[in-house]
């Protein structure tokens, strides 16, 4: 894949690119070794896009095991790929409360606390009254 390719392939996912992917384009261009970040963005190809789970399940999984091992930066964007693949509000709120079953309070309010700040960034965070 080019690197053209690649992105497009992250916009399709996340709906944007991830600043991250421009570092790893950047270093292996740098260093000669664009072939590894092809072989990464193949394998990622492979277990992604070519997945029995749709896409909305995927996400919502993917956010769920960041979250679980504490890697909310890459939770961040796996909470915007959900909502590209039509996750709801509800939906992400629901990662949160499975996560307290695997990880107890902390990891669900942090999970909240993640959620939370997306949703309300991109104004899809619609609170009802008290």
């Amino acid at each position: 894949m080019t690197p053209d390719e690649i992105r497009a392939r992250y916009r399709e996912l996340l709906g944007f690119v991830p600043d991250n992917l421009e570092k790893r384009l950047a270093l292996a261009r740098a260093t000669g070794r664009m072939a590894s970040v092809e072989a990464v963005e193949a394998f990622r190809e492979e277990l992604i896009h070519h997945n029995p789970l749709d896409r909305k399940t995927q996400q919502l999984v993917h956010l769920a095991m960041l979250l679980a091992m504490g890697q909310t930066a890459p939770a961040r964007l796996h909470v915007r790929g959900a909502i590209k693949a039509g996750a709801t509000p509800s939906d992400l709120y629901g990662v949160c409360l499975t996560g307290a079953v695997v990880g107890g309070m902390p990891l669900f309010s942090q999970a909240v606390d993640l959620v939370h700040e997306i949703l309300n960034d991109d104004g899809l965070l619609n609170e009802a009254p008290p």
